[in-house]
């Protein structure tokens, strides 16, 4: 059955999932496929499925936050996808962490509405395997704990962000923990790789479209 906001359905056939927020980042992703099929847009959802050594593997953007993440999760379940990994963007939490540098996500912390009701941390095997395939391409990268919230616009962001900061997390996103918990829940193993944009108490403007 066609799911009511991805527009997708089991005769899609396909296992694997990489979920970019933005929906250009699916047609980049896209391009280092092969026989690559436009299956369109609906709402925030842009999807491609295409040939990835062997492997049939569909590119879909999710919007911005865990709202459209956890419908996200839910429908690509319904459909038969097994395997999810969120690559996205994010803002950093500590100062030795450059633009460009990856952030792995070893679990998150549950700061928007769509994740509290379980634990946020990815499935075992594809964490060690996305961080194997980081360390053999020599891409700079850390593993450990992000957060992801709500909203960029509130009176206390700064005072909140020094607050996660000091605890030792890593970056801020929006999506990872919906992703995490929701794929947990429906027996999918997920994941979440981060590419950082802005600096810690960088103006956010800076990385913004990066």
């Amino acid at each position: 059955m066609k799911q009511p906001h991805i527009q997708l359905d089991e005769s899609l056939n396909v296992r694997y999932a990489i979920l970019p927020g933005d929906p250009r980042r699916a047609e980049r992703i896209a391009s280092h496929m092969s026989e690559v099929e436009d299956l369109g847009m609906n709402r925030e959802y842009r999807s491609l499925v295409g040939a990835y050594r062997g492997a049939r593997i569909l590119a879909m953007s999710t919007g911005m936050g865990g709202v459209s993440t956890g419908i996200a999760v839910e429908e690509l379940h319904n459909i038969g996808v097994t395997h999810a990994i969120r690559i996205g963007s994010c803002g950093a939490l500590q100062t030795d962490i450059a633009p460009g540098e990856l952030l792995i996500a070893a679990g998150a912390v549950r700061d928007d509405g769509t994740s509290r009701a379980y634990p946020a941390v990815p499935d075992t095997e594809l964490l060690l395997a996305l961080t194997e395939s980081i360390r053999a391409q020599g891409f700079a990268h850390r593993l450990g704990i992000i957060r992801s919230h709500e909203s960029f616009y509130i009176d206390d962001i700064e005072e909140i962000n020094e607050y996660w900061s000091k605890k030792g997390v890593l970056g801020s996103d929006m999506e990872t923990a919906a992703l995490l918990t929701v794929g947990r829940l429906r027996g999918m193993k997920c994941a979440s790789v981060l590419n950082n944009v802005v600096r810690w108490k960088e103006c956010i403007s800076h990385g913004v479209g990066s």
